[in-house]
């Protein structure tokens, strides 16, 4: 199974995340939003179903894929624990410096 955290990390991946979340489409419908082949995006939905993030259904002759929750949960479990006091730190430190130059 492909981690969470880096199959999300990828752009095209995230955009179909964000293109899923308004509800489920078919591979077609996914691959019209961007500038690669239906194979390419294939590839990366398979990933995303690897990492436990959709679900693909088979209707007819098409595959329609979808969101999944726990999958989702689990994507931020992973970034709440890499996100600690740490970066929280760093970032009032750059605000504090871009405030006061």
């Amino acid at each position: 199974m492909a981690d969470p955290l880096s199959a999300a990390a990828e752009p095209t991946r995230r955009r179909i995340l964000q293109l899923l979340a308004g509800g489920s489409r078919t591979v077609s419908e996914i691959a019209a939003e961007f500038p690669v082949t239906r194979s390419a995006i294939s590839q990366h939905l398979l990933v995303l179903v690897d990492a436990g993030l959709l679900h693909a259904e088979k209707v007819g002759r098409e595959r329609h894929y979808r969101v999944l929750p726990s999958g989702l949960r689990t994507l931020q479990a992973e970034i709440d624990r890499f996100w600690t006091d740490e970066l929280d730190r760093l970032v009032a430190d750059a605000q504090e410096m871009r405030n006061n130059p």
